[in-house]
């Protein structure tokens, strides 16, 4: 969804402004016509428009609430035996001030109107269909009573605006098959109209909606009048072709690259079926994401997994209702969760080894034989969400010395996603519960590395009260991984999880298990109306939870609470329009009781009445306990840290854009470690169709304990640190062209480089000494040197003369360059063409010196990775 909607629709729903006056609950009766043709054109001349039950008097929302709105709206809503029409008139006194911005369909700028329809009535969930001036349409489910968004729902539907003397126009027709409804005599629906002025910031409404209460749809006005209607279940089937061709450089040795180009093409189908008029079935078979954008670059040296978001279309559709958190907000705990669907069709888990003279082909991704998806609610209220996956078994080829080979890098999966919830209560009260199951088909003894089956399931409850003011959740989950003894052990010995630790005595690692359990859980509770709010939440995760077969969770042993207020001033007082205060902290300990880190934070953050924006926060943290840096060693104790952050934004309605963050990490102990970081987001729009973005950012980071390696000496295992120089340079450079609102060309790149160098080598001696300087040794002169043919560090750890161990050289110089070019048509609603140009360049040195330009000219040197496609779909059905 547009960040505009977002902000728009999360104003509507936080803001906190007493409106001294009863609320006139509002009720719109839409008129039937018999065979209706209205030609969707933005002009409203034909007498069934004419004759129409027009409702105007919008009320401001934001910034005035209550007050008369800038500009007036108009709407009218006809209907058939198949079909929504919408018609809303815009007024303007000023039709050459209204912002006609183009931009990707879900992706609005400018002035826009949209409706939402609450067919279930639960006050929970609703259908939006936005417009804005220049014809881009915006679609969304909101669930939760506005807690969740979805705009990755496409229905197909369709909407013309046209400009004229008095403002603008937008016509909607909106089949009923694209709906989800009771079949009675008259329909009674939830039912609001909004608008957003975009030059004045201002968004109106046709029903008023009370800042003090929590809640979206539960404050929409009704409709009624419509009679006689019948749910019309969703058949859609839409088959595709995919031509693709790469060039590369070509490799003469090796026998997959020798070429220097490879051809394919391939086929599926995509289908959405309407089980009943509430449960809708979602295939795809051989699916092809080709036109997907690429994953940033990133240089990830924590033991923290990088949370990705998903991108495929098939995925995202719908995923709010197959949720199942860990934890709350955002940032890691938002991410964590009992089901992350990057886990389907992921990047190999093995790759062979090869002997000299040998090449090996291994896939970039599992291929998806299948999916199927069925998600929707019911009239009683149970929300359903069921998700079945099957990726195939791939196999590298190896190549090189006699005849080749194959040999299986991944197995044979299915994955298996179940959620479902009930409202109580007038929807304050819901009950759910959710399941998944991963099971591999491993016949290699190489893969036995992994879980032949995985199991996770979870309960969660909330409840609202005062009127949806206050509200308090819970959530108990567990795991239980199987497999060998090999897979067990490699669970036990994660990063996150560390059962080999010497100082762990609350976990005992043992290689002889073949099943592991663990479990977990949450509670909440807080104040979410008024200006004032206030909350505490606690979560607990035990050593054994494994979640990672097709979840996601960055650590486990971890006992953590938090308590957050926040004040929001939504009134525009002398230079601001709002102004917003907020603070948290937080504790956590693992399972043996010992405290891992204790902090917190304040932050505000402001509008200004010329429509710029700014914030600014201070953190500070104590000492720190990592169970995991040290790979399985014991746990470090390193200095706290303070921290400030900081952003300002200038007008977004101008031709050219400024946005401006930064922050600054310091280590309590100072010099131990310090972290800069820097973006700049220059946009530029010289007409209403095109924007470009240029987006460069800096990282700099320096710290004395920085991780290397383990090595063995005598009885005992050293824990190689040294300090790092670490430099992150980045640009994303956007260009968005939108030709008409079914036809965009979007291109997206960026030049990535990070270095990094490591000096002062130094072993860990005492990891929780007293004194930081007590729990290292720095390796002197005498104990280490370096090999320049061999790029390795020796270490004569006792000095007597001979080399105890050896670690190669850790310095590093990572460039890539990825770039996305696509072309996208909708000739026709749900029929899509893709042309798609990806280029990829990389390059890797044993070398942490940073020198932009020369990076930049080397990264640029090599040739690159060029793929090109072509992709045709073709929706057929009603």
């Amino acid at each position: 969804m547009s960040m505009k909607i977002v902000s728009l629709i999360l104003l509507l729903l936080t803001c906190n402004l007493v409106f001294a006056q009863e609320i006139e609950n509002k009720n719109y009766s839409a008129q039937k016509v018999n065979n209706l043709n209205l030609n969707i054109d933005g002009n409203f001349n034909e007498n069934e428009w004419l004759s129409a039950n027009w409702e105007n008097h919008f009320i401001q929302h934001e910034p005035y609430e209550g007050k008369a709105p800038y500009q007036q709206t108009e709407f009218a809503i006809l209907y058939d035996e198949n079909n929504i029409y919408v018609a809303i008139k815009a007024h303007d006194k000023s039709p050459d001030s209204i912002s006609m911005r183009l931009s990707r369909r879900d992706q609005l700028d400018g002035d826009m109107v949209g409706v939402l329809f609450d067919t279930y009535f639960d006050k929970r969930t609703a259908f939006g269909f936005f417009v804005s001036a220049a014809g881009v349409k915006n679609d969304f489910v909101t669930s939760g009573d506005g807690e969740n968004m979805d705009d990755t729902w496409d229905p197909i539907w369709w909407v013309k605006t046209t400009k004229n003397d008095y403002g603008w126009n937008a016509e909607m027709r909106i089949p009923l098959t694209q709906l989800r409804f009771n079949e009675t005599e008259e329909q009674l629906w939830g039912f609001q109209v909004l608008r957003s002025i975009f030059r004045k910031e201002e968004l109106s409404s046709w029903q008023y909606m009370e800042r003090e209460k929590s809640g979206f749809v539960s404050q929409f006005g009704t409709m009624n009048g419509i009679k006689n209607i019948k749910p019309k279940n969703t058949l859609e089937v839409t088959p595709y072709v995919v031509a693709r061709t790469e060039r590369f450089e070509k490799e003469p040795d090796n026998p997959f690259r020798s070429s220097g180009k490879i051809n394919g093409f391939n086929a599926g189908l995509d289908s959405k079926i309407g089980l009943t008029n509430f449960i809708t079935l979602d295939l795809t078979v051989n699916p092809d994401f080709g036109q997907v954008e690429a994953d940033p670059s990133e240089v990830n040296l924590s033991t923290n997994e990088t949370f990705f978001e998903e991108k495929r279309p098939f995925f995202i559709e719908g995923k709010n209702i197959l949720e199942y958190t860990l934890g709350i907000g955002g940032g890691g705990m938002g991410t964590e969760g009992l089901f992350y669907s990057r886990r389907i069709g992921r990047r190999p888990n093995y790759y062979p080894g090869t002997e000299n003279g040998e090449y090996a082909e291994v896939p970039d991704f599992t291929s998806i034989l299948g999916a199927a998806k069925i998600t929707g609610k019911t009239k009683n209220g149970w929300s359903v969400g069921v998700l079945e996956s099957v990726t195939a078994e791939e196999n590298a080829e190896i190549k090189g010395i006699g005849e080749g080979r194959t040999q299986s890098v991944e197995p044979l999966t299915n994955f298996f996603v179940g959620r479902l919830q009930k409202d109580f209560n007038d929807g304050n009260t819901y009950l759910g519960g959710m399941v998944t199951s991963v099971n591999r088909r491993i016949n290699d003894e190489h893969l036995e590395f992994l879980h032949k089956s995985a199991y996770t399931g979870g309960l969660d409850f909330t409840h609202k009260w005062d009127d949806r003011n206050w509200s308090t959740s819970a959530g108990l989950y567990v795991s239980q991984v199987n497999g060998t003894e090999e897979a067990i052990t490699r669970t036990q010995t994660s990063y996150i999880r560390n059962f080999q630790r010497t100082d762990a005595d609350y976990v005992t690692l043992d290689s002889t298990r073949t099943s592991l359990m663990g479990s977990g859980g949450k509670i909440s509770i807080g104040k979410e109306g008024g200006k004032f709010n206030i909350g505490a939440f606690a979560s607990w995760k035990t050593p054994g939870l494994e979640v990672n077969d097709v979840g996601f969770a960055q650590r486990v042993d971890r006992i953590l609470e938090v308590v957050w207020a926040g004040y929001h001033i939504y009134e525009p007082f002398s230079i601001f329009r709002d102004v917003n205060f907020n603070g948290h902290q937080f504790g956590a300990w693992d399972f043996g009781g010992n405290k891992t880190g204790v902090g917190g934070s304040i932050r505000s953050s402001a509008q200004f009445t010329n429509y710029w924006r700014g914030s600014l926060s201070f953190g500070l943290n104590g000492e720190q306990r990592l169970n995991s840096v040290l790979r399985g060693g014991p746990a470090l104790l390193i200095p706290g840290y303070k921290n400030i952050r900081y952003s300002v934004s200038t007008n977004q309605q101008k031709q050219v854009t400024f946005e401006f963050s930064g922050s600054q990490y310091l280590s309590n102990d100072k010099g131990f470690r310090n972290i800069n970081s820097y973006e700049l987001e220059v946009g530029y729009r010289p007409f209403k169709s095109l924007k470009v973005g240029v987006s460069p950012g800096i990282n700099k980071f320096n710290g004395d304990l920085q991780y290397v390696t383990q090595s063995a000496y005598q009885d005992d295992i050293r824990y190689v640190m040294a300090h790092i120089d670490r430099t992150t340079v980045n640009m994303s450079l956007r260009i968005n062209y939108n030709i008409t609102p079914d036809l965009t060309i979007q291109y997206w790149g960026q030049p990535f480089v990070a270095t990094g160098e490591y000096t002062e080598f130094k072993h860990i001696t005492d990891s929780k000494a007293d004194n930081l300087t007590d729990r290292y040794n720095i390796y002197t002169d005498q104990q280490i040197s370096f090999d320049e043919e061999y790029q390795s560090y020796l270490i004569d750890d006792n000095m007597d003369g001979k080399v105890d161990y050896s670690f190669g050289n850790p310095d590093f110089n990572v460039k890539e360059f990825l770039s996305n070019l696509v072309v996208r048509w909708e000739y026709r609603p749900g029929s899509i063409v893709y042309l798609v140009w990806s280029q990829t360049r990389n390059e890797y040195q044993n070398d942490g010196t940073f020198h932009f330009t020369n990076d930049i000219k080397d990264l640029f040197t090599e040739k690159p990775k060029n793929i090109f496609l072509l992709k045709f779909s073709y929706r057929i059905g009603r």
